[in-house]
């Protein structure tokens, strides 16, 4: 699919083009005057803010929200801030994370937990990451089997009542050890009492294979991104028993991921990146235009499954297949104003809490100075100035969860140590 915008610029070789043309660069040195001394240099050591590299290798795992990344590419989103982004279909997260550290992927579509597990050196090797800006909010769900449906199972409280009344190997699947997704299937099925590694067995399925899985039988639930939750209850295998947006509303999800040294190498194109991504979010997150990203993403090349199963959910249209609909306010969102693209210290910090909680960190790290070092809040401010789009009044910002406790960052530490359900202590 082609658009205006994949159309080349033209330069104007008249006085007003002239005029314009200096205009703009005068502009984006005055933002550029914003940025840090160690990124400016970096941007301005040729005199120009064109991106160091134009051609640009983007990962992303078939999901709905990869979205901003084909819709950069597809409708040229890219091509005005000089960019020329290629999407790349990856199979799972463990390829992503090995093509992003090895340099086979210039950034990624990427699972935010993932990218601070390779800082710290968990769930991979380790090297300095960068979070150039969150991709999307809300989205994704828990999907749990039809043979628990048949034992009375709806939702967290009757799936603790039946682990408890009827031992025996219950399976969860969620798609990577760091990710969101591993998160927030632990923290549903600990705010209902369930210990995620003692009283059931959770094990690691790439998003695309989740619902094949499950029709075989390897498993009771999953965590995933959509359309894959959907697909389920299309498929008539599963039912949706809890949205993530449920158990935090808009929460963080995918990210804008790449390598610090990328950055520090790249730095316009880093920011030339973030602009064409916010841009792309601005765009579909105009509901007009949904169901032409629905058709867009579900074509062989990106998701490759059926168009519905995109766009009801796309479109905030839920049904969790046993009986219940609804117009869903917190469906997944790409922009929201500005909201979104953001990348909160919180909401780094949150996810190396839960990595605290669950074992994969041995010690308390130093939850600012991480999200410091790996939120690229200076590359990001850059590209929203460029963009316009607003920022928000604090780098911070808090949530009430489903079980009720209040997340805001500001003692990571108690955080992390005050929940009952955690690794190594025996839940009662």
């Amino acid at each position: 699919m082609t658009d205006i915008q994949d159309k080349p610029l033209v330069q104007d070789p008249s006085k007003r083009g002239f005029i314009k043309q200096s205009a703009r660069l005068s502009a984006a040195a005055a933002l550029m005057a914003l940025v840090p001394p160690g990124v400016r240099s970096g941007a301005w050591a040729a005199g120009s803010d064109a991106p160091e590299k134009a051609a640009l290798k983007i990962g992303f795992i078939p999901l709905t929200d990869c979205a901003s990344v084909v819709v950069a590419a597809v409708k040229g989103f890219d091509k005005k801030y000089g960019l020329t982004i290629t999407p790349s279909k990856e199979a799972s997260w463990a390829a992503v994370r090995d093509k992003l550290v090895n340099g086979e992927l210039d950034a990624a579509h990427v699972l935010y937990g993932l990218v601070y597990g390779v800082q710290l050196g968990i769930g991979g090797p380790k090297k300095d990451m960068a979070v150039l800006a969150t991709i999307n909010n809300n989205g994704q769900a828990i999907t749990l089997s039809n043979q628990l449906k048949d034992k009375g199972v709806t939702g967290g409280a009757s799936l603790a009542k039946l682990v408890k009344a009827e031992p025996r190997e219950y399976t969860f699947a969620q798609t990577f050890p760091t990710g969101t997704h591993a998160m927030w299937l632990y923290y549903w099925l600990a705010a209902y009492g369930i210990d995620p590694f003692r009283d059931v067995k959770n094990i690691v399925v790439p998003p695309p294979q989740m619902v094949a899985n499950m029709r075989v039988g390897n498993m009771d639930g999953f965590c995933v991104g959509e359309p894959w939750n959907a697909r389920a209850i299309r498929d008539r295998i599963g039912f949706t028993a809890v949205t993530t947006q449920d158990i935090w509303k808009d929460h963080p999800e995918k990210v804008l991921g790449t390598t610090a040294e990328f950055v520090q190498r790249h730095p316009n194109a880093a920011r030339a990146l973030v602009a064409a991504i916010l841009d792309a979010s601005k765009y579909i997150d105009e509901m007009k235009n949904r169901s032409e990203v629905a058709k867009i993403i579900s074509a062989k090349s990106y998701v490759n499954t059926d168009f519905d199963s995109i766009e009801d959910r796309m479109l905030g249209q839920y049904d969790n297949g046993i009986g219940r609909k609804w117009a869903d306010a917190n469906y997944m969102k790409f922009f929201n104003g500005g909201q979104v693209g953001f990348p909160y210290l919180s909401d780094g910090m949150w996810f190396l809490t839960q990595h605290k909680r669950w074992g994969l960190l041995k010690t308390h790290p130093d939850y600012l100075a991480v999200a410091k070092k790996v939120n690229r809040i200076d590359v990001y401010k850059a590209a929203a100035a460029v963009t316009k789009t607003p920022l928000p009044p604090s780098e911070m910002r808090s949530a009430r969860l489903i079980d009720g406790v209040v997340w805001d960052g500001r003692n990571p530490k108690a955080y992390a140590d005050a929940f009952k359900i955690k690794a190594g202590k025996e839940s009662s």
